[in-house]
């Protein structure tokens, strides 16, 4: 088959394959393709060393069987395209070969056609190979489900049948077969597939899992949250297959003129064919030998497929590396990255507080600090009380034994321990149990972690008192982000939010930021991202602005960019239907090696599109001059350089296949499965360092 495009599936059909569906017969297949332009290949070369060892008569049936074998093929896409009453390069190339042969030169008609049905079918199996990772997707897709029956036992179903609140157990090296909750138990999910994460990430009860990741712990029951056909996974599915069906503006122009172009073709071929042999007086065959090989070198085989061959590929290389490109469009929008702007919690930072510090103040014993303070706040839900109890449980620390808790909405926990009252929460809260003699020390360390950005609640019991320092955690690949997207040329990275100012720039100096505005508002962020573009056009008329946000509260600024990307959000609808890319793991790390994948798809691009046009015009001046000057362009040489180059277009946009992975620093990111134990700050430490958990 010769260059046509991509093929594409239709992402409505269920039962749509993850490859081009294949031609009944196995000859019209790519495959088939590929072993007849083999075969007419060999062909050609026993023909050449038949015809040197003078056997010339032998070595015109080889060529004239070769013909034949690149005809098929060649009719067949000219067939297709006229009766879908297209004139294109399919009719191109079934033409020239055909003249080629009756001027009696079937060896250069043979080898158009060998290299024509060749290019085509590596074209094909290069598009082929692009959707390897939908064919991914695809095997991901689970395809049984033990539910809990209403005897409680455990019956195997198909995972369609599935429905929300069902309750699902997932076995060690199991698929998950829908979105759902962990109810009972802990293990590890490897969903590398899915977002290109390198390490498995462990879950407990309450966390959420996703549809074809792979269970590689212990046994865990959970609770189905969406159904099969809604799963993230199968979301993410569709969301590749639409972006392959999208097209560049440099395409959809080519698409345009396509027909046009190759009617044109053949019209200044024709009026050659006239004017040498009318004007210049030349003979029918020179005349016709010359608009054969015009028809021939002018023809835009790869022009057509410069741009959606790199497109496609680098969609795929994005894919396998959890970044999903909304097709070509957004792959030009963040090569022409000029500038950045990041959210804060949820997106530099997980939006989950975790305990940094314990500073005990009078408080010998840190240990049984944190279990009074993990025993006031057992049965909260705040996030300040979820932090606490897992440091707790990090540090093994079990909670002691409490009567009488009572809550106060706004201030705090309280409860007694062996008869004597604890409590937990604001300095007005706890400062009546708090001795007076410490108390100006607890007001110091508090004001010291106010002023570093960070949170710190208060906890008194028995003439003890203790602050409990709390931060957000960093999201991993932060810490090198700022430093990657500068050597890219992206500045400045600025971050917006509307939390404090003494927060965000704790955030801010951290990382290294070139700028923060901090207590925005949505309409503030907007005005933020149009100052933002300004100043990269200022600098270069075609960059443009980009936001990064958690793509479920920043959809203001989103729209305001030039490219909107939003991360960690696998299982986020709001990310995956807003956003120009979606990141589907959390690490940071990615969004610079993403910029740099982009740029590389753009530049193989432009040199696939130049490269191309360049040698279209080179070769048609190279025919014209040559045949009017004594030194004709041989045909074989023409076709050579025509499909050859082809060729070219298609290995030079399969190299962005092999796009390096991103490099990583000799420490792995941190995970926030894996952050490190609270450190205790001693009690002569009045006051604590200013620094954010990394």
């Amino acid at each position: 088959m010769p260059p046509t495009g991509p093929q594409i599936l239709d992402q409505h059909s269920p039962d749509s394959a993850a490859s081009p569906a294949p031609h009944p017969l196995f000859l019209f297949t790519p495959w088939g393709e590929l072993a007849s332009s083999i075969v007419a290949g060999l062909l050609l070369i026993a023909g050449l060393v038949v015809h040197w060892l003078g056997f010339e008569s032998v070595s015109d049936t080889l060529y004239w069987i070769a013909l034949g074998v690149g005809m098929i093929h060649g009719l067949r896409a000219a067939w297709d395209s006229l009766s879908q009453w297209r004139f294109d390069i399919d009719v191109l190339m079934a033409v020239g070969a055909a003249f080629a042969g009756s001027l009696g030169h079937p060896g250069e008609g043979g080898l158009l056609l060998f290299l024509f049905v060749l290019a085509g079918a590596l074209e094909d199996l290069a598009s082929a190979r692009t959707t390897r990772a939908v064919e991914a997707l695809h095997k991901l897709m689970p395809t049984s489900a033990l539910r809990r029956a209403p005897d409680n036992s455990w019956e195997t179903i198909e995972p369609e049948q599935l429905r929300p609140g069902d309750e699902i157990k997932i076995l060690p090296g199991e698929s998950v077969p829908a979105d759902a909750r962990l109810s009972e138990g802990s293990t590890s999910v490897d969903q590398s597939n899915l977002t290109g994460e390198s390490m498995p990430r462990s879950v407990r009860a309450g966390d959420e899992i996703f549809a074809g990741t792979i269970n590689v712990g212990d046994p865990v029951i959970a609770r189905v949250t969406r159904m099969a056909k809604e799963s993230s996974l199968q979301r993410v599915l569709n969301l590749v297959l639409e972006a392959q069906q999208q097209r560049e503006p440099v395409q959809r122009i080519i698409d345009r003129v396509n027909q046009p172009y190759a009617l044109s073709v053949l019209g200044v071929s024709i009026a050659v064919l006239l004017i040498w042999r009318f004007g210049f007086g030349d003979t029918w065959q020179v005349a016709l030998y010359t608009a054969i090989t015009l028809l021939i070198v002018a023809s835009p085989c790869a022009v057509i497929i410069a741009t959606p061959t790199a497109t496609l590929a680098a969609i795929a290389r994005g894919a396998r590396a959890g970044v999903l490109f909304k097709g070509g469009q957004s792959i030009e929008r963040l090569a022409r990255l000029g500038g950045v702007a990041f959210d804060k919690t949820g997106t530099l930072t997980v939006g989950k507080m975790r305990v940094q510090e314990l500073h005990p103040i009078g408080w010998s014993d840190a240990g049984r600090l944190l279990s009074i303070a993990s025993a006031l706040e057992q049965d909260s839900t705040h996030p300040i009380a979820v932090a606490v109890r897992d440091a707790a449980q990090k540090q093994g620390v079990e909670p002691a034994a409490s009567q009488n808790p009572r809550f106060v909405v706004g201030r705090g926990v309280a409860a007694d321990f062996s008869g004597k009252p604890a409590r937990l929460g604001t300095y007005v809260f706890v400062e009546e149990l708090i001795p007076i003699c410490l108390r100006a020390q607890v007001r110091g360390v508090l004001d010291s972690v106010q002023h570093s950005g960070r949170i710190g609640t208060v906890v008194a019991h028995d003439e003890q008192a203790g602050v409990i320092i709390l931060s957000d955690t960093v999201r991993p690949g932060a810490a090198e982000l700022v430093t990657d997207l500068h050597a890219l040329g992206v500045r400045p990275v600025v971050m917006l939010t509307g939390d404090n100012r003494a927060t965000a720039r704790a955030v801010a100096d951290a990382l290294g930021l070139d700028d923060f505005k901090a207590e925005l508002l949505p309409q503030d962020k907007v005005d933020a991202i149009q100052q933002i573009k300004a100043t990269v056009r200022a600098r270069d008329p075609k960059s443009g602005a980009g936001v990064i946000g958690d793509g479920v509260n920043d959809a203001p600024a989103l729209a305001a960019a030039d490219v909107s990307i939003a991360i960690g959000s696998i299982g986020s609808d709001a990310a995956l239907e807003s956003a120009d890319i979606v990141l589907l793991a959390d690490d940071l790390g990615v969004v610079p090696w993403a910029v740099g994948l982009a740029r590389r798809a753009r530049r193989t691009i432009l040199f696939n599109l130049s490269f191309a046009l360049t040698a279209i015009l080179l070769m048609a001046i190279a025919t014209l001059v040559g045949s009017r000057t004594g030194h004709p362009l041989p045909l074989w040489l023409g076709v050579l350089g025509h499909e050859g180059g082809t060729m070219l277009v298609v290995l030079a946009s399969l190299l962005l296949l092999i796009y390096p992975a991103r490099r990583r620093g000799v420490e792995s990111p941190v995970r926030e499965t894996e952050l490190p134990e609270p450190r205790v700050v001693p009690e002569s430490r009045s006051k604590p360092p200013v620094e954010l958990a990394q």
